[in-house]
């Protein structure tokens, strides 16, 4: 019997459900073994699912609509278990409570004997608790609108997971208006990260990555002046997109410019400490914090962590002019590579930083992306590591499985496009 390319995304799809549920069941121990089989499993019927994406240029809409049903059962699983003891949402939680206190986030330290008082059971265990907040204001303002409606992790939780479901809708309304495919939504929302670290741990990615999403679909329909301050928005949830600037370079007005420089400077504006803009503790994580990072690592060796960390800014910038130049298209991977080109610089690559280029993973240049969010499963193993009191290091055999797979991915498109036979002019 040969299954319909329908029947085998079906299958892929209740495969995923399996997995991931299996998966969530082991969510307390994210590093353990079990965990990472079942959330590779997952990640291989992700990626089998994406080669019938390509290969079929249709599913019908009852075959999109049962996957995004399968994708809301797996995030209701996850959304239902409590995150880590030291997961960043504990944090998210501090931040936004101190800023209702009258406090400034970039200022005060979590472990300061005087805020005894003001820490509450799921504040107790946020991490590095002897630095202040790194997180630039857009995401500061969104953890105080989120903890004055209800001020629990949970909340935080359910917040993020609305904002997936946002990023869903607005890539189905993106899809129809551009005339691409439908089913390259579950390209989005299948993808395994979403589960674990969108409604499991809760990262606030994801709200970037809806703001970067909304900004990139209302530059193609040219609301430039929307197109501008999503922009400028997604860049203070967090840095990442700032690399993604050349691409909006003669698609915006002065003005339009102007308007997200304003919106931006808006947002400092209620944690500005003596007139100065704080940064809390940015510093010390680009000269600290390591993980995963080994083009990094190398850098480091021959110069300083800020120059280093301006050579992972300064590879994006390049990648994002250079696609820029190449085409006028508003391609996907237009949108993916300049930040991943970054975030291969960086000091840090957690699973979740990978959350802001799911959006545009949909076209054959951005296959290897694809595959970085499913070999870098494997670096959940350093959570277990550090369970058994051993140091906060990626192994070299996950190092060389992560990005080997993502160079190999690379390597064959582009032999493929060496050999592609040249047409005649």
């Amino acid at each position: 019997m040969i299954l319909t390319p329908e029947r085998r995304l079906s299958a892929l799809g209740g495969l995923l459900l399996l997995a991931l549920a299996m998966c969530s069941r082991n969510f307390s121990d994210a590093g353990d073994p079990a965990f990472i089989r079942w959330l590779s499993l997952a990640g291989i019927a992700y990626l089998l699912a994406i080669r019938e994406l390509f290969y079929s240029p249709r599913f019908s809409k009852r075959i999109i609509v049962i996957g995004l049903i399968l994708a809301s059962v797996w995030q209701v699983l996850f959304l239902l278990k409590p995150p880590g003891a030291d997961d960043d949402i504990h944090r998210y939680l501090w931040d936004g409570r101190v800023q209702r206190l009258g406090h400034n986030p970039y200022v005060l330290v979590p472990s300061d004997p005087a805020l005894a008082q003001v820490h509450t059971s799921e504040t107790r265990t946020l991490n590095h608790p002897d630095l202040p907040s790194p997180y630039p204001p857009g995401a500061e303002l969104f953890f105080r609108g989120i903890t004055a409606i209800h001020e629990s992790v949970f909340a935080l939780k359910a917040a993020f997971v609305l904002c997936d479901l946002g990023i869903v809708l607005v890539l189905l309304d993106f899809l129809r208006r551009s005339g691409q495919a439908a089913h390259w939504v579950l390209a989005y929302a299948w993808n395994p990260l979403l589960a674990s670290e969108v409604a499991g741990s809760g990262h606030v990615d994801v709200v970037g990555a809806l703001l970067l999403v909304v900004s990139v679909a209302a530059l193609w329909r040219k609301w430039r002046a929307i197109a501008a301050v999503a922009f400028a928005l997604a860049v203070a949830v967090k840095f990442l997109p700032i690399v993604l600037l050349p691409l909006y370079w003669r698609r915006l007005r002065i003005r339009d410019a102007l308007l997200a420089v304003f919106a931006f400077v808006l947002l400092y504006l209620p944690f500005l400490e003596r007139g100065r803009i704080p940064t809390g503790s940015l510093g010390a994580y680009v000269q600290s914090f390591r993980f995963n990072g080994p083009v990094f690592a190398m850098l480091e060796r021959v110069t300083n962590p800020q120059v280093a960390a301006g050579l992972a800014l300064l590879a994006g910038l390049l990648t994002a002019i250079w696609v820029r130049t190449r085409s006028a298209d508003f391609s996907s991977g237009a949108f993916a590579w300049p930040m991943a080109t970054s975030l291969l610089f960086a000091p840090v690559v957690y699973p979740w930083y990978l959350l802001w280029m799911l959006p545009f993973l949909r076209s054959v240049s951005t296959v290897p992306i694809v595959i970085w969010t499913v070999s870098i499963i494997p670096t959940y193993y350093v959570w277990h590591l550090r369970a058994l009191g051993l140091p906060w290091l990626v192994p070299g055999w996950i190092i060389l499985l992560e990005y080997g797979a993502v160079a190999t991915a690379v390597a064959v498109l582009g032999l493929r496009r060496l050999l592609r036979p040249r047409v005649a002019g």
